[in-house]
């Protein structure tokens, strides 16, 4: 009797916690870090497990996932659109140079199945990619942070949309500009920039450099970055020296003249930014914080609520 008293009790807490914190039961609006607490209790363990066992197998995996999230933020918002699948009517995001090396659905797609078998209908694949991108942050070393969710699928994919992916041409100011006609800051912008501690480079986003006297590449560091392009176009070149595990090495590399791509090193040579890729540089947990903000805040970037989108039955194509 004590113990169904107490878990009533428990209960009553909760729901005082959810509701000061502007969630109620049975709103199909807005986020909330409640959102699935009676739907779907379940679903961010499901997704958190899925995961792990991804990463357990295959820790390279990490880095699709954060970038698949950004992808898809900033392209119609957070909205799982980098999921759908082309047509013979339409060319979707995902098929878009940009995105060709994305890596990471069958995660979203094996979290998605077992989900739908116990809430058929509820999770949407939107918020499925949003916590997976947390969850690899996570197991790969890096901050825990807690996300609202409650977004929406969209209904619209199309590869010309994905010219507002920032290439890796861009020079810090450009840069700036890109992120704040987003609502970014200077420091977000080098914040989220800091996910490249995950991760590879392809030579094809990086060559370029080489082929013209680049100054603010170290001339060793070239060197290797020469070698590597030696294999072909779909050689690789890791971030920094630990691409499995998120850290600030990202940071110290950029302050050594051996960022991969050019829109990394320039953060590093630009007043405007090379104060804060030291301050990151010197100080992991101050990276960690204003990472994980950034990511919160991109995360609920142009979200679709409610009417304005939909729960996909499968995260490849509309309903």
């Amino acid at each position: 009797m004590k113990m169904g008293i107490y878990n009533l009790f428990a209960f009553y807490i909760l729901l005082m916690k959810m509701i000061v914190s502007g969630w109620s039961y049975g709103s199909a609006d807005g986020l909330s870090m409640y959102y699935y607490t009676m739907t779907c209790p379940f679903a961010e363990m499901i997704v958190k497990n899925t995961v792990n066992r991804a990463l357990q197998s295959d820790p390279t995996l990490a880095a699709g996932l954060v970038r698949m999230h950004f992808h898809d933020c900033f392209i119609e918002g957070c909205d799982a659109s980098i999921l759908i699948d082309s047509t013979k009517d339409n060319t979707a995001e995902k098929d878009s140079p940009a995105n060709l090396s994305l890596r990471g659905y069958e995660i979203i797609d094996a979290a998605k199945e077992q989900i739908e078998r116990q809430c058929p209908g509820v999770v949407s694949c939107a918020d499925i990619v949003a916590m997976a991108a947390r969850d690899a942050v996570f197991f790969s070393g890096g901050p825990v942070y807690d996300i609202p969710t409650g977004r929406k699928d969209g209904r619209r994919s199309k590869i010309e949309d994905t010219i507002n992916l920032p290439p890796p041409t861009l020079n810090s100011s450009e840069l700036i500009r890109m992120f704040g006609q987003r609502g970014f800051t200077a420091q977000e912008m080098v914040a989220l920039s800091g996910a490249h501690t995950l991760g590879i480079a392809r030579c094809t986003s990086f060559k370029s450099r080489l082929n013209n006297v680049d100054s603010t590449l170290d001339t060793q560091f070239a060197k290797t970055l020469s070698k590597t392009c030696s294999a072909g176009d779909n050689a690789a070149q890791p971030f920094d020296s630990t691409r499995n595990t998120f850290d600030n090495d990202y940071f110290n590399a950029l302050l050594r003249k051996t960022g991969v791509l050019f829109s990394d090193q320039t953060l590093s040579d630009s007043p405007m930014t090379r104060g804060i890729v030291m301050g990151y540089a010197m100080n992991q947990a101050m990276f960690f914080f204003n990472f994980q903000q950034a990511m919160v805040k991109m995360g609920v970037m142009d979200v679709k609520e409610g009417s304005k989108g939909e729960v996909r039955g499968s995260c490849h194509k509309i309903n």
